[in-house]
Parts: C-alpha cells; structure tokens; sequence
C-alpha cells in the first residue's frame, strides 16, 4: 500500500483536473506504483505466492482500466502510457 503522501504525489502528476482524485488516469498511476513496489519484494521473496496473487489481480485491474480509457478517451490513454512507460 502506498502511503498518503506518495498517493498525493501520483495523484498530483496524473490528475486530469483540480479535484481530480479518482480518474481512470489516477488509478492506473496508484496500480503502477504499487505494483513496482510488489514486484521489488518479490524479488526478494520469491516464495510469497498470496502477494503474487495480489500482484496479478492488480496487473489484470489496470489492463481493465487501460482497455476502457483507450475506448473512452485515445488521447489521454497515450499519454498516461507514455508518462508511465507501459507497453501499448
């Protein structure tokens, strides 16, 4: 889980306006981050298969959100893509 300040900090770079905390933008952001931060501790633990499972309902959640913001809005989706250095 991120703390509230590295959450802000996402949010800030990513939101799509001034009160914007909940946009597909954003989540896609906070999933990113959290699951860099996942996959660095399963490297150093390899058995943790329950946070592997975690980590792949995470990596499923923002396929979902990435697929609905390129039929929602082309632009953005290539923005928030190249931002994070996704793959299309």
């Amino acid at each position: 889980m991120l703390a509230s300040k590295e959450k802000n900090v996402v949010i800030e770079k990513f939101r799509v306006h001034d009160k914007d905390t909940g946009s597909s933008d954003v989540q896609i952001a906070i999933l990113s981050e959290e699951i860099t931060r996942l996959a660095e501790h399963l490297k150093k633990h390899p058995k943790d298969n329950h946070s592997r499972r975690g980590l792949l309902q995470m990596v499923a959640h923002r396929k979902r959100l990435l697929t609905f913001l390129s039929r929602d809005n082309e632009e953005r989706y290539l923005k928030v893509i190249k931002k994070l250095g996704l793959k299309k």
